[in-house]
């Protein structure tokens, strides 16, 4: 956790300087979309559609860890391919889940996933659903949806051409 913790910080502290560096807009920060940790016990998971199900066993496993995003959630990811990794967030408070709206590939160095348990700020880093062009991608997820915000290229430059995410 604290790996990933200091790769988030590192990664994150580089998209921000890149993007001021090269004076495009803001990019989103996790203090904007701050939430307040979750401490209590996990409800029992629901596997209420037939994606769930599939995945009940990648699933169970995320749901025996603690909070570690938005608050009240656990995001869980696993391997789809070679060098590609999907996804789904568990509500430790109801057990609902909800899909990671891509998958990532190609992401190089540092880490596909950034995000912190007192934020609802996601950023996806590589290449999406292995269509659009590579980047970090940032999302904010709230009332169980993800919401894309902006994509930047490492020099910060605003990217276009997001695919529609996955259902």
């Amino acid at each position: 956790m604290t790996r990933s913790f200091h790769w988030l910080g590192g990664i994150a502290f580089a998209w921000l300087g890149l993007a001021a560096h090269a004076g495009a807009q803001d990019v989103p920060k996790f203090t904007q979309f701050a939430e307040k940790v979750y401490a209590g016990t996990s409800a029992p998971l629901r596997l209420a559609t037939q994606d769930d199900r599939e995945f009940a066993t990648r699933l169970r496993e995320g749901a025996k860890r603690p909070v570690n995003f938005a608050g009240h959630h656990i995001l869980t990811t696993w391997g789809c391919g070679a060098e590609c990794l999907g996804g789904a967030v568990i509500d430790a408070r109801t057990g609902a889940v909800a899909w990671l709206p891509y998958s990532v590939c190609c992401w190089g160095e540092g880490e596909p996933f950034y995000f912190r348990k007192d934020s609802r700020l996601v950023v996806l880093s590589g290449v999406l659903n292995e269509e659009s062009p590579k980047g970090a991608h940032f999302f904010e997820f709230t009332n169980g949806e993800f919401k894309h915000l902006t994509s930047r290229a490492s020099d910060g430059t605003i990217l276009s051409g997001i695919p529609a995410p996955a259902k």
